[in-house]
This record gives structure tokens, sequence and C-alpha cells, in this order.
């Protein structure tokens, strides 16, 4: 059988690069005279030549110069920090800059349109199963050692291995061939539908046609196989064991301090960055963030979840720091309330219900969120392929007293004999526990349910939530898009995954419409049916689709950050990795001398 070959990105934004690059030097070449009067002091003298990193990258004529091309950036110190790999641990990063120091097969723009990154192509066959990813032949390890499909094979056994028991092995289930299987320990790991056809062609074997899975394949950056044998999973957390094919090297982690990148010479990769050095700091609490900022001692802020209700105004009410809160969408992450309807009270439906009619989204978003999320009837945000947010508006909304009416129905009138509820709580910022305690506080005041917020540190959550059975009876939580496929975020609610809610018809609309290769209407339409499940059975109440808000210092500049085809100009999902082109496409100007000191 022919492959099917599945056609790469444009060469648009390198194209468009060079166009810039000889407008600026025609602009240049043309530029006026100096006014009479003003003289240069060397007019004999050559023009000074273009500013050129170790890469060959050729910085901006606005650039800073090279020691001055430093990003300090936050990671957050209240959270468990262990790993700067995706396959050794999702869940242990802290927010910090990870994920530099090899490729995945690809990586996203600003349109969130995949484009290849260590893979210089990929096809699939015409059973839709076999799908072969050709490497780039250049990339190398700066050990000497080639990147083969052998270090992509290597990094996908051990994430599937239940030894490591990887805390995101379930974003593979039901995709890659025995996956599932292995993790379960019911086959070896060699089984995985993974293997190296030669050094530089890798291929995947799906259990059902997976249209998605090039998207998918944006978490697949990779381990060399020779540390991983050699020093486990997490050699990477040791400058003296770290071995990089990225854009970048680890050379200095303090434990609770900070880590250093530096620009890696012996990168062959495509995604060239212009910063040098990279200094990612830790930062004790939320509430610290702001301060550090205005006191230019970081120069980002991630705004999702972490800036206070209080920080939001005094940013609105500040026209310098206004003008350097850049909103956007995120990765689409809603957040919402979810129960354990295995058991009671919430295995009744009357129940969540009442639960689901006592949200009043009109005094919490304009009061509590403010400019960092919308109100969420459903869980796909508006703008995400299959959203369909407004169908739902009226399905649950705001009422008092038909809350109180289905809980009295239920069992409990004004809440007599209702259980105390713990509502648990992911490490999350001021906004989120904010959220939480206004909930909880409309439970008290009209249905006379009692419930007490707990925001839990990020692994005993993780550990509670996903026991068997879970020990989290009622949460706020949120999740955002792994990648751009309505298959990922309603994927999440299958049965057996984070949640023990399930229902089989559920399942099975979001599973064939997953592999669906038809008309795309219609594929719409089943994964549109199968939300219309999820939000009508309420064992999730949507509360708001954040829209957060980063704020950015106006010497960090780049095509990165020019609007995208909807005119939104900020920091783009996935950020600054090897998952995105954006490490590439942003740089430091000459202005930072007006923010902090050159280095001496």
């Amino acid at each position: 059988m022919q492959p099917k070959t599945i056609p790469l990105a444009s060469k648009r934004t390198s194209t468009w690069m060079a166009l810039l690059l000889i407008v600026a030097l025609l602009l240049q070449a043309c530029a006026p005279a100096a006014p009479g009067g003003v003289e240069s002091a060397a007019p004999e003298a050559a023009p000074a030549g273009p500013v050129v990193n170790a890469l060959g990258k050729e910085l901006p004529p606005d650039a800073a110069p090279l020691d001055q091309q430093v990003l300090i950036y936050p990671y957050s110190g209240w959270r468990t920090f262990t790993t700067i790999d995706f396959f050794q641990a999702v869940y242990e990063r802290a927010d910090a800059l990870t994920d530099l120091l090899s490729d995945s097969l690809v990586r996203l723009d600003k349109n969130f349109q995949v484009n290849p990154g260590a893979a210089t192509e990929w096809s699939v066959d015409e059973s839709g199963l076999v799908w072969t990813f050709k490497l780039d032949p250049n990339l190398m390890w700066n050990d000497g050692t080639p990147v083969t499909a052998d270090d992509y094979v290597a990094t996908f056994r051990y994430g599937a291995d239940p030894t490591h028991a990887w805390d995101f092995s379930w974003y593979y289930q039901g995709v890659i061939k025995n996956w599932t299987q292995a993790v379960n320990g019911e086959v070896p790991v060699e089984e995985i539908g993974v293997r190296a056809v030669d050094a530089h062609t890798l291929e995947f074997t799906t259990e059902m046609p997976a249209p998605y899975l090039p998207a998918m394949l944006l978490y697949s950056a990779p381990l060399q196989k020779k540390a991983l044998e050699t020093h486990g999973g997490l050699y990477n957390s040791n400058p003296a064991t770290s071995v990089s094919s990225g854009p970048y090297k680890l050379v200095e982690w303090t434990k609770d301090q900070r880590l250093v990148y530096e620009i890696n010479p012996d990168y062959k990769g495509t995604n060239i960055p212009y910063i040098q050095r990279l200094v990612v700091v830790a930062i004790g609490q939320p509430s610290q963030l702001l301060p550090a900022y205005e006191a230019n001692e970081i120069d980002f802020v991630w705004g999702s979840g972490t800036l206070s209700p209080a920080d939001l105004e005094l940013i609105e009410n500040d026209p310098e720091l206004s003008a350097q809160y850049h909103p956007h969408y995120g990765d689409f992450r809603t957040y919402y309330f979810a129960f354990d309807v295995s058991k009671p009270p919430f295995d009744n439906l009357l129940v969540r219900q009442a639960f689901a009619h006592v949200l009043d989204r009109d005094t919490i978003l304009p009061n509590i969120v403010k400019r960092q999320g919308i109100p969420a009837y459903s869980f796909l945000m508006p703008g995400f392929p299959a959203s369909n947010s407004e169908a739902f508006k009226d399905t649950y909304p705001y009422d008092v007293e038909k809350a109180k009416q289905l809980l009295a129905e239920a069992g409990y009138p004004n809440g007599e004999g209702f259980p105390k509820l713990v509502m648990k709580l992911r490490a999350e910022g001021p906004t989120p526990v904010a959220v939480a305690q206004a909930y909880a506080a409309a439970l008290k005041e009209h249905l006379g349910v009692e419930v007490e917020v707990s925001n839990m540190d990020f692994k005993s959550y993780m550990d509670e939530l996903n026991a068997k059975p879970t020990q989290v009876q009622f949460t706020l939580i949120s999740y955002g898009m792994d990648y751009l496929d309505p298959s990922n975020m309603l994927g999440v609610f299958l049965s057996g995954g984070r949640h023990p809610w399930s229902n089989a018809e559920y399942d099975r609309l979001v599973k064939e419409a997953s592999s669906f290769t038809g008309d795309p209407a219609e594929r719409t339409r089943m994964f549109q049916e199968a939300e219309k499940i999820l939000v009508e059975d309420a064992a999730f109440v949507f509360v708001y689709h954040q829209t957060p808000g980063d704020l950015i210092k106006p010497f960090i500049k780049g095509p990165a950050l020019e609007p995208d085809n909807n005119g939104v100009a900020a920091w783009h999902w996935p950020g600054f990795s090897t998952f995105s082109d954006l490490l590439s496409g942003v740089y430091i100007t000459k202005d930072v001398a007006n923010y902090r000191q050159p280095p001496q």
C-alpha cells in the first residue's frame, strides 16, 4: 500500500523573516544623511557589521548586545520541581522553562498550526494505523553522538514502563498500540507501537485511526537513550550528566533557588533562538510574582491563576503595567467543579443539579476572575474546534429556588442531613481559590451545605485524585488542551480517566468521532452530542474559560509576539520550549538598559 503523505507546513515564516531583513537593509540604505551641524565622530569608519550569535543567527538592529540577551523567568517555588523533562514527570516541572534540551517531532506556531520539528515529514498508510516520521539527520547530542530513532523509542518505552509510573501515561492510552497494556504491566514495553525502522525513520502504530496523531506528538521530546540507561531519567537534573540536542544546554541548577541555561553551540536543529542565556528563579508564593516583576527581578509573569483579584485591579489602574499585560486564550483551559458520582451524595442526579443551579457566574466573573476568564456553560471554550458553549447557557442557569427544590426532592430539605464537604484544590493560585470560596459560601447560604476549601500541595492532590477509588469527593479543577482537537479535551472524561464518572454513550460518541476521517461537519456533530451528555448529567459544573493575561517586559520583542491570525499579540501556549517556535521568535531589545544594569 502506498502511504498518504501529509503535506508539510509552508515555509512562509522563514520567507517572511527574509523579506523583513531585506526591507530593513533597504530602509537602512535609503536613510537620509544626518542633518547639518551634526557630525559623525568617525565619518570614514565602516559601519559595524550585524551581530550574529553562536548558532549563526543574526540579531535584529534594535537587539541588545549578546551579553544582554538574557531572559529572567520565574518558576513556582511552591510546587515540586525535580525535572526539566516532560517524559520524566509532567507535574514536577513547577511552571519553569523546561523541555529545551531536545526537539519534539513537531512544534506549534502562534496560530496553533503543526509544523515540522525533529521530524522533517510524516505519512500514514492506507489503513490509517501506521505512521512514519522521517527525522532530521543533522540532529546531534552535544556529547557528539547523533540523535536517532532509538532515542525516541527508548523514551516512549520509558513513558509506558509501569516501574517508571509516569504521571502522564494516560495521554497515549488507547492511541498507541499496546500502550495501555504496557502501562498496566500486561505486555512488555518492547511491544508498544513505536519502533525504529532505521536510524532516521520512526514508526508509530495506533489502536485505531488517529488523524490527530501528529498534533498529539507535540509531546515527544526525547531523552538520550545512552544517558537514560546510564544515569536514569533524572540525568538532566544535574549539569554534570545533562546532555542536550536542543537549542539550550543546562549549566547550573541550584536547588530551590535557580537554574541557568545557555545557548547550545552544538545545536543542529531548526528552532534557533536569539536569546543567549535563560535564568530561571524561584518565587516563593504567587503573591510575590507581581512585586518581583515591578522590581525588575523577573521579566515575565504568567497569568494562569497566579495573579490575585487585587493584582488584576492594580494592573488595570496602572497605565504602565496595563500596557505590559497581554491577554490571550492560553491553552483553552476550563475551570470546573467535579463530583465523585460513584457514591453518595453525588450519585444522585438531583443533588448535582441543585449544585449546578446555585453557581452564580454573573457575580463570580466580574468580581473575582475579572479579565482572566469568560463564563463557561460547557467544557469546550469558544474558538476551540466543535465548541458549542452558547447552546448550553440555559441548561443550568442560576436559580436558587430551583436549587432548593431539587435538594429537597433529593432528601435534603434546607441541607438537613447533608454531609459536610471538603472541596479540594490542586495547589491553585489566588483567583481559583477565591472562586472556590465564593461557591462554598453560596452553597452554605442558599442550600445549607457546609463546605471547607482545602488548597492542597500538587503531589498530594494528584495522588488522591488518581487513587482507585478516588479520594477526591468534590473539587474545583481545570484542564487545558494538549493538542488542538476535541478528542483531546473531551477525552479527559472517558470512562477510566481522570474522574469516576462513566457514560457508555458518551464514550461511544467521543471514540467514534476521534477516529472519524469523513465529513468534518459530521465529526463535529458527534463531539457536540457527546458534550451535551456531559453537561446535562451535571457530574461537572463548568465555571469559566480562562483567558489568562501575561505580564511581559517591553524590552522583549520579536515576530512571535506580533499579532496572530486573530489579532492577538501574546506569549502563546505552549510557551518558551522546543514545543513552540516562540523560542526562536523573541529577543531582548536595547531598551533592557532602562530596566536593569548590564552584566559586568
